[in-house]
């Protein structure tokens, strides 16, 4: 995939150079022309949630809703072309090349980059580039801190109802990181090891699903003592996204199968003895 090199802030100010090039909803004042900061401050990216006045009006909290729905079957590998915060130092975005994603793109659409679902707040058709917000819980939660322009990253769009299921339910909604501890080849093949929290290894099974970097996998082995867990890529799939292209050490994004959180959830709240008990 041929891909033409821009400086970053010039990407940025071509985005948002004017009204009809890039398609904008009229009640988000804050994606007016900004030009964004290369390099953040992490202290910025996490500093701590400041708590809410009492005479503030309480939060209105809602239940977690499934607003869109992957596959875990990577559309294409797109290329950063810009990481950082606008000139406010409060808003936190990333633009993305990604020539196949964008040929039906809308405002507000959910979009997975490497396995996170983010929001289009911008694009730019002529230029195949889309740009998404990064919140700092985002930032914190998944491994999207450590990417910076040029990096390549796994893109699927929301599925659609008449999209053949080709992997499993995947939220997009990232249950935190792994670190890769080897990368060991047999034949054409791949076989990759990666290393975990406990909190998400107990979720884990051998021939379970699993979302890595926002691809549907099938683990092969979970290696308790030593809080891993591997899997095999074979040759089709590892050009096709970008888990090979990372060195021993690096971050990925893990999504559990949803279905064994449930059941935990089921089982810590008695629902399965109340059921019993009837």
């Amino acid at each position: 995939m041929a891909i033409s090199s821009l400086a970053g802030v010039s990407v940025s100010k071509t985005l948002m150079k004017t009204s009809t090039s890039i398609p904008r909803l009229p009640t988000h004042n804050h994606l007016r022309s900004t030009n964004l900061k290369p390099k953040p401050h992490l202290a910025l990216i996490f500093r701590p949630n400041t708590p809410k006045s009492p005479t503030t009006t309480p939060a209105t909290y809602h239940r977690t809703q499934i607003k869109s729905l992957f596959t875990g079957i990577v559309e294409e590998m797109g290329q950063v072309r810009h990481l950082g915060f606008d000139e406010s130092g409060q808003s936190f975005d990333m633009i993305i090349h990604s020539p196949t994603v964008l040929q039906d793109v809308n405002l507000g659409d959910s979009i997975a980059v490497n396995g996170t679902c983010l929001t289009v707040t911008e694009f730019d058709p002529q230029r195949s580039e889309f740009k998404v917000g990064l919140a700092p819980e985002t930032l914190r939660k998944t491994s999207l801190i450590e990417l910076e322009k040029g990096s390549v990253v796994n893109l699927e769009r929301a599925v659609k109802p008449s999209t053949r299921m080709g992997g499993h339910f995947v939220q997009g909604h990232v249950d935190g990181t792994g670190v890769i501890v080897s990368m060991e080849p047999e034949g054409d093949s791949l076989w990759i090891k990666v290393k975990t929290s406990p909190e998400i290894l107990k979720f884990i099974v051998p021939k379970g699903f699993i979302a890595v970097d926002g691809t549907s996998l099938t683990v092969v082995k979970v290696f308790d003592e030593e809080e891993c867990f591997n899997f095999m890529l074979v040759e089709y799939t590892q050009q096709k996204i970008v888990i090979p292209l990372k060195k021993i050490g690096q971050k990925v994004n893990l999504e559990v199968d949803i279905l064994g959180k449930y059941v935990e959830r089921l089982l810590s709240t008695g629902f399965v003895d109340s059921i019993k008990s009837r």
